[in-house]
């Protein structure tokens, strides 16, 4: 009788840890949501803000398809005039996911990228956060240099040791400035082929 008893308590003990467990977890899940939400809020308005200086209305966050694929994008407007778009658009890098907000003026060229978030190595594929390297993308035009890195025949400078990532970045800015017509052609109300056509690169990763 005992030894009955003292497994049903040693059960019962170990129901209860879990129980009280599992509702902490619950209390901490419910108190970081918010504070959570409203950094990634934040994060995304400074990097709106820093790839589309130029503006001073932005809409609330669209969504386009564009080959399959879903981008995210902020429009943004300077009083009456459309000055461009934010982008949000991912890409593989080395060590996982790299997503980026990228600008894109009115006229097509690039106002600024920004990393949202990756998965690079220290020293090596997280240099794309640096503005040696990033800053090359600004006042792009893609119909007069090709996005792809030198070593395939583009324009882009990669990070010294890290091809894969500053490819993946580059792919990440040519798929934004791809959306951009979709998108541009969708504000005016217009079809893609009436939009002048923006010279992409950089279609492949490695």
């Amino acid at each position: 009788m005992a030894v009955k008893s003292s497994f049903r308590n040693m059960v019962l003990c170990l129901l209860t840890i879990c129980f009280v467990c599992s509702a902490l977890l619950a209390g901490v899940n419910v108190l970081t949501r918010g504070p959570i939400e409203k950094g990634r809020v934040a994060k995304v308005e400074k990097a709106v803000a820093a790839v589309l200086p130029q503006c001073n209305i932005v809409s609330e966050r669209q969504e386009i398809e564009v080959d399959g694929v879903r981008y995210g994008y902020y429009a943004a407007r300077q009083d009456a005039d459309f000055v461009g778009c934010a982008i949000e658009s991912s890409t593989i890098g080395f060590g996982g996911v790299l997503s980026l907000m990228v600008g894109i003026a009115a006229d097509g060229s690039i106002s600024g990228t920004q990393v949202l978030s990756h998965s690079e190595t220290p020293g090596l594929g997280a240099k794309c956060t640096d503005p040696a390297f990033s800053s090359q993308f600004k006042g792009w035009d893609s119909s007069v240099k090709k996005l792809e890195v030198r070593s395939k025949g583009g324009d882009v400078d990669a990070i010294t040791a890290s091809t894969i990532t500053s490819r993946a970045y580059t792919l990440a800015v040519a798929n934004a400035v791809k959306a951009f017509r979709d998108i541009n052609a969708a504000l005016n109300g217009g079809s893609v082929e009436e939009q002048n056509e923006i010279t992409e690169g950089g279609q492949t990763n490695e």
